[in-house]
């Protein structure tokens, strides 16, 4: 393995870690600091660049730039009219670096099934299993806040999961090219 791919799995993991962390900062506080999201645009920025060295290509950043452009810009308005909080607007306009814009259509499938997941949690507590977990979300139906966050961090933790898994594999697979030199 070389040492970029090594750099750019560190990069992966830390940003996962951070995911995890701001999915539960956002359900149990209902707040995204500002600090978690520069966090992860650096290591969004970091992985990407491990990736352009190994590729060759800048491609990727630069569609990244351009996803994240067109998401901010898309839920800058939503949080104008106070429909998903500012961490949330954030947090989406960073994913993009995190994921790269190869992924972008599998992070987007994966958060569609998340938030319909939480949507269904939070206004059907029943589902939930009895106990201060189903207290709490029927606690968050009362006040109307879905934290959008946690399927927002539970996408791209599996996104970003997926792209190790296939890089690992790819990094330690034989290769047929080896076979033929």
């Amino acid at each position: 393995m070389s040492l970029l791919l090594v750099a750019w799995l560190l990069f992966k993991v830390l940003a996962i870690l951070l995911l995890a962390r701001i999915a539960w900062m956002d359900f149990s506080t209902q707040r995204i600091t500002n600090r978690d999201v520069l966090l992860l645009l650096c290591l969004g920025l970091g992985s990407l660049q491990f990736h352009s060295l190994q590729t060759g290509s800048w491609l990727d950043m630069g569609i990244s730039a351009i996803g994240a452009l067109i998401l901010f810009a898309a839920l800058f308005p939503f949080w104008l009219l106070r429909k998903v909080g500012a961490g949330d607007v954030k947090l989406m306009s960073v994913v993009p670096f995190l994921i790269g814009g190869s992924d972008l259509v599998v992070f987007s499938l994966l958060l569609l099934v998340f938030a319909i997941a939480t949507a269904t949690v939070v206004k059907n507590p029943f589902l939930l299993p009895a106990g201060m977990f189903r207290h709490y979300v029927q606690h968050l139906d009362r006040k109307g806040v879905v934290p959008f966050g946690v399927p927002i961090s539970a996408a791209a933790i599996c996104a970003i999961a997926l792209q190790m898994y296939y890089a690992l594999r790819i990094a330690t697979s034989s290769g047929i090219l080896e076979h033929l030199n």
